[in-house]
This record gives C-alpha cells, sequence and structure tokens, in this order.
C-alpha cells in the first residue's frame, strides 16, 4: 500500500510576507485577487468553503434558484493563483501581540498583515430570545431552511381541516421594510398568487396573507420617498399587506406581536436590521455604530497599522458625515483599495490616495417586472428599473456558468410564472414539532390543533 503523499506547508513556502484574509464575501475576494501578483502569500479563511452572491439569497429561499445558482467553490477561484491559499475554518479571535489568527480546531495562522471581511449578522434590538422562532436569510443554509418552511406551509396547510390552523400557517410575517423584506415579501407574495395558485385541490394558496412590518414611517428609507411610495403601491397590488410605523413587540412560536396586534404565524422573516460581527472585540478597538469597527481613510483598523477592514463589518463615513452603508460596491471598492495599499507597502512606495467611495446608486427588485433605481441624478422604475437590476446582478455574480443559469432561470420564470426549486428539504425542528412532520404518513397528517 502507498504510503500518504507528504502535505504541503501553505503557510509561505518561499518565507515571503504573510497575508491573512478572513472572510470570502466581496471585500476579501477583491483583496486577494487584488494581491494575486504582489510579493506575498495569502490565505483566505472563511468559515464556509463557497462566496455567496447574498443579493439574491433571498430567490434560493423563495424556490427561483437553486444554491449552485448564486455560489460557487473558493478554492477553485484561485486554482491559477500559487500565491493565494485557502482555509475552510471558524475564527474565534486575533492575538495582535503575537500576530496570530486562532481558528477553532486548527493551529494559529501567523499574519503580516491582517484583513477583516467578516460581514455582518442580524441585531435582535436586545431581544436575542426571538431568534428561536423567526428565519435569517444570510446564509445557504438559513435560505433553504426557509424555503422549506415557506413550502411547507402549504403542504400542511393542504391536509387540515381546522380554518385557524389554515389561517396561521398561510400567514407570512416578514419584519423590516429595508431591500431584503421588500424584496422577500414581494417574492413569498408571487410564490403564493402566482406560481402554486394552481398546484393544490383543498386550499387556495391565494388565500395567502403577506405582512410586511417596518418600525419606520416608510419602506426603503434609503430611497427618495416617491421611489418608496412606488415600491408600497406594488407590493399592496400584489397583495402584500404594508404597516409602516409598526413596531415588533414580541416574537415567538406563534408569530408577532407588532403594532399592537396579535398577528399568528408559522413563518416569520427577520430582516429588521445588522449588526457588525465582532471585529472590533477581536481586535480590542474603537467601535463605531452598530459595534462597527472604526478604520481610517486606508481601512486601516484605528490603533492597529498592520490590520485593515472592508464591508459590513467596519464604520467608516462619507464627505457628509454619514456612514458608508452595507452593500456590495463598498466591500468591492474597499477591498480594491486595499490590495492597493498593501502593494505599495509590500514593495516600499507610497501610499495611495484616501479611499473615496465611488456611490453608483442603489436598487431594490419589488416584484415580476418592477424594481426601483436610484441613481443620484436618474431615478428609475417599473419594467425599466427592473432590466437594469437584472443586467447590474448578473454582472456581478461570479462565473459564466452562473450568469447564464441564472438568466435562464428569470427568463423561464418570466414566461411561466414558474419556480424549479421547489423542493422541501429540511424543517426547523420547533416547526416539526408544532406542526408534526414526522416520519410516519400517518402522524405527518395529524392536525395539532392551534390555541
Amino acid at each position: 500500500m502507498p504510503s500518504s503523499p507528504d502535505v504541503k506547508d501553505p503557510s509561505n513556502p518561499k518565507n515571503l510576507p504573510r497575508v491573512v484574509v478572513i472572510g470570502a464575501g466581496f471585500g476579501g475576494l477583491s483583496v486577494a485577487r487584488g494581491l494575486n501578483l504582489a510579493p506575498a502569500f495569502v490565505t483566505v479563511i472563511d468559515k464556509t468553503n463557497h462566496n455567496l452572491f447574498q443579493p439574491l439569497l433571498y430567490q434560493v429561499a423563495t424556490a427561483a434558484l437553486a444554491p449552485s445558482d448564486i455560489a460557487v467553490p473558493v478554492r477553485g477561484l484561485f486554482t491559477d493563483m500559487p500565491r493565494v491559499g485557502t482555509l475552510m475554518g471558524e475564527v474565534e479571535g486575533v492575538d495582535t501581540e503575537r500576530k496570530v489568527v486562532r481558528v477553532k480546531g486548527t493551529p494559529e495562522i501567523p499574519y503580516d498583515y491582517l484583513v477583516m471581511a467578516t460581514g455582518s449578522v442580524y441585531s435582535w434590538f436586545g431581544h436575542d430570545e426571538w431568534a428561536e422562532h423567526a428565519h435569517v436569510l444570510k446564509t445557504l443554509d438559513q435560505a433553504l431552511a426557509l424555503r422549506s418552511s415557506l413550502l411547507a406551509a402549504f403542504e400542511w396547510a393542504e391536509s387540515r381541516t381546522d380554518p385557524n390552523e389554515i389561517r396561521k400557517l398561510l400567514t407570512f410575517v416578514v419584519v423590516g421594510g429595508g431591500p431584503t423584506g421588500v424584496e422577500m415579501a414581494g417574492a413569498i407574495a408571487e410564490l403564493a398568487h402566482s406560481t402554486l395558485a394552481r398546484d393544490f385541490r383543498r386550499i387556495q394558496p391565494t388565500w395567502a396573507r403577506i405582512v410586511l412590518c417596518e418600525g419606520g414611517p416608510s419602506l426603503l428609507a434609503g430611497f427618495p420617498q416617491h421611489l418608496s411610495d412606488y415600491a408600497r403601491r406594488h407590493l399592496e397590488d400584489l397583495g402584500v399587506e404594508v404597516k409602516t410605523g409598526c413596531q415588533v413587540e414580541a416574537v415567538d412560536r406563534d408569530g408577532v406581536v407588532a403594532g399592537g396586534e396579535r398577528i399568528l404565524s408559522a413563518n416569520v422573516l427577520w430582516a429588521a436590521g445588522t449588526a457588525a460581527t465582532p471585529v472590533a472585540d477581536w481586535l480590542g478597538a474603537e467601535k463605531g455604530k452598530g459595534n462597527a469597527v472604526r478604520i481610517d481613510e486606508h481601512c486601516a483598523v484605528i490603533g492597529h497599522p498592520d490590520v485593515y477592514a472592508v464591508g459590513d463589518c467596519t464604520y467608516m463615513e462619507d464627505g457628509r458625515g454619514r456612514r458608508l452603508p452595507g452593500v456590495a460596491p463598498v466591500a468591492k471598492q474597499q477591498g480594491e483599495h486595499v490590495a492597493k495599499v498593501l502593494m505599495r507597502r509590500l514593495i516600499g512606495e507610497p501610499l495611495p490616495a484616501p479611499f473615496a467611495y465611488d456611490d453608483q446608486g442603489q436598487m431594490a427588485m419589488v416584484g415580476r417586472s418592477a424594481a426601483i433605481a436610484d441613481l443620484g441624478k436618474i431615478k428609475m422604475t417599473g419594467v425599466i428599473g427592473w432590466l437594469l437590476w437584472s443586467i447590474v446582478h448578473l454582472f456581478f455574480l461570479i462565473g459564466a456558468r452562473n450568469r447564464i443559469t441564472v438568466y435562464l432561470n428569470w427568463v423561464w420564470a418570466w414566461l411561466t410564472y414558474g419556480r424549479g426549486a421547489r423542493l422541501i428539504t429540511s424543517i426547523r425542528p420547533q416547526t416539526r414539532e408544532e406542526f408534526g412532520y414526522l416520519d410516519s404518513v400517518a402522524d405527518h397528517r395529524q392536525a395539532l390543533r392551534v390555541e
């Protein structure tokens, strides 16, 4: 039997300076790609083995796309870059004095320069207990769990006889009126009122009630008011109940209490706010709003000149004193800038000009053939906005295969109202317990009383 081959040490065989990038999102990949030709060895660490295009994650959750359509293996992106390596692992902390990264179950990773691109997590505004009863949308696993839960609600409703239970199963509550909440509410409405409309015999999917709760006075707070108003009108045309100025007071296994109203629901989606990953705590660094780590004009963490941070985990202000938004273009541009800074430092040249964000606008999908786009002086709605939204998102997708697959899926969905990824693959334990999703068909059909 042949002996096992020697495993090459990925930590710098030529004793080059070591750059460690934590996070394989837009920002982290921009840094690694920008250092491809640098005199350094780059290690990209991520807790998954794939790069995920999060702006389209809601389409996986609503069965419009498959997971592989919006994700690519990270390791495959660097096959032709011998000075870039990848590690899959969960970062537990950073020792800035010894200049090492602690990764769960893995020896410490030394660095000369460190880049934090760890993104954000959802904020529960001091009510972490709500997380047990609500779906969130940050990872593929979460999207698949939500997809299964949405589809299972219709399947279970088909076998129930109690009107109260059917009503609860077919009520979907989305908390948060930002782009994610708006896009999810519109997609669920189209799934129920179009895609599934003719698939069932005992129930009518059009009975579905979709409630969108926003605590502020209007949806899409970062957009001009007339675009926000357009989004609201279109959602209401789709059958979504839009409740603005509606603060959520409780989330539990029976649904939510919002604006003083108890809304019974088997599916609650939380999209109400985000907070940075604990980069500042790991580094003992200065924090800004949302627990984000403060960075200087070159994206270096204040007080740590060899540590940089990009994307949603950072706090940086624009020229008017406003925090840069947590969107993909910011992370991508910051990553490109950090790569330039590190390249200059590695070869001993002066640093480039300070980072300046080029704001190219913002967009949000509202529903079939309808989107809004704020491009500064140019504002778009309806079909024109939808076409621009589609082109931009296809452009940002990584890989020709993914672009082609997503485009064909969109064309098919537009022509037929169909969604080809309507598979139930996993159910959350608490939902299994409440609605009897068990291995036995007989047990599966048992209706549970809604108190």
